[in-house]
């Protein structure tokens, strides 16, 4: 915050000389990599609605505990004229949440448009809202807690699931005027929604389907052994190195001084040696648009209830007693404990549920999963996908997006209202943007 921009640019500068000495670039620039570029300079959500022609609306949800969050909304096709804003459109209602460290901008930071959900449900005649979580870029207020202060950042997944996930929806649902919504959610985005729909039994009425995008419950670790033991045996670890407020918020500086391409081989790189995730499936540039769009602020407290969660292969609430400290790492050990932290009861959860997971993802356990969700979740398997490629993978539009329309169009509440299934898409104004007129450093 503190560097003047002469010092940014400098570091910006010799970072990109020796990465086009080191790997003989630039490339010629092509419509595609300026297109990338566009969308990774785009400064905030409504910036990436602008590069695609989408207008927008933004909301305020304050939650029962204070906090302000940021929704935004798409109910407007490309072109499509509405003179009254934050009213009912008449249209079946989705609403999307993003994942850990993230927030609303990575549904719609997609080099294409075709494959960004929230634009393709759009154009298909759905009213498209998009949650973010307190503390990160959007929802960064509270009206009890200043955010540089420690109790601002005070909160876990518990928080998501009491507080931010059924505020939100029930927001939602009073300016649409309609009995439910769907639920699409990703990563973090399908955990919070797990523990919501469990704990609040009115909620699962105003869910129709809960579709989960690389599911997340109960994982069983980090691919990195030293990380992966050390939180486990310890997960207050994070908070000696953290501290108690938001986790790893020197990205954004990194971000600005680095030249995109090595910023975008630091991610891979770090994907690769915490989940060993390759990220072949997202193309490289998909990647440059995507990545400066992929941290948000989170708490270091909701960081540690996932270690909690992996340390003891429950999905289970925060555990307060974080100071417990223990050496086994085998998930099945026996024994008696003189304290369980409470579970979330995910069997009880009524609302249909469709699973959409890779085959390659680490986090994702399966198998444990259908254990703990109800008999008639259903579960789509995707050959060769990690985990970000659920989101950005350069098929998604073939391999993804036509299982969650149908899901949807199976689920939600008057059909006949949405356009008639996915070939629709054919003649759909998807087609990506121009850019003439706009210049970009050469990649």
């Amino acid at each position: 915050m503190f560097l003047p921009k002469p010092v940014i640019q400098w570091f910006y500068d010799r970072s990109r000389s020796l990465f086009d000495t080191a790997f003989d670039y630039p490339l010629p620039k092509s419509e595609e990599l300026i297109l990338s570029d566009r969308i990774r300079r785009a400064q905030d959500f409504e910036k990436l609605c602008e590069i695609f022609g989408y207008s927008f609306e933004e909301h305020v949800v304050m939650t029962k505990d204070g906090y302000l969050l940021g929704l935004h909304r798409l109910c407007l096709r490309k072109g499509e004229q509405r003179p009254t804003r934050g009213t009912s459109t008449g249209k079946p209602v989705v609403y999307l949440h993003h994942g850990l460290l993230m927030n609303s901008e990575v549904w719609i930071c997609l080099n294409s448009a075709r494959r960004s959900i929230p634009f393709v449900l759009v154009e298909l005649g759905f009213d498209v809202w998009l949650g973010n979580n307190r503390g990160n870029k959007y929802s960064k207020k509270s009206i009890y807690h200043d955010p540089n202060s420690s109790k601002f950042w005070d909160y876990s997944m518990d928080n998501f699931a009491w507080n931010d996930i059924p505020d939100s929806i029930e927001y939602i649902l009073e300016v649409t005027k309609e009995p439910s919504l769907s639920y699409i959610g990703f990563s973090q985005g399908t955990a919070q929604a797990f523990a919501a729909l469990s704990i609040h039994p009115q909620l699962n009425q105003k869910i129709n389907v809960f579709i989960a995008l690389a599911p997340a419950m109960s994982p069983a670790g980090l691919a990195a052994p030293l990380v992966d033991g050390l939180m486990k045996a310890s997960p207050t670890l994070l908070f000696l190195i953290f501290g108690r407020k938001s986790i790893l918020s020197s990205v954004t500086t990194w971000q600005s001084i680095l030249y995109p391409p090595i910023f975008s081989t630091i991610i891979t790189t770090s994907l690769r040696w915490l989940f060993n995730w390759n990220s072949h499936n997202i193309p490289r540039s998909q990647k440059l648009a995507a990545y400066s769009h992929l941290y948000s602020f989170a708490s270091v407290k909701s960081v540690v209830h996932w270690f909690q969660i992996m340390r003891n292969g429950k999905f289970q609430m925060y555990d307060d007693d974080v100071q417990r400290f223990t050496l086994t790492r085998d998930r099945s050990s026996d024994g008696v404990t003189s304290y369980a932290p409470a579970r979330f009861p995910t069997r009880n959860i009524v609302s249909p549920i469709v699973l959409l997971y890779g085959d390659c993802d680490s986090l994702v356990d399966i198998k444990q999963m259908l254990h703990e969700l109800p008999a008639h979740t259903t579960a789509i398997r995707l050959h060769g996908y990690e985990h970000l490629d659920v989101l950005w993978g350069g098929n998604v539009d073939e391999d993804i997006i036509p299982h969650v329309i149908d899901s949807l169009k199976a689920n939600c509440l008057r059909p006949e209202r949405v356009a008639g299934d996915a070939k629709i898409l054919n003649g759909i104004n998807l087609e990506g943007v121009s850019t003439s007129g706009y210049s970009s450093p050469a990649y």
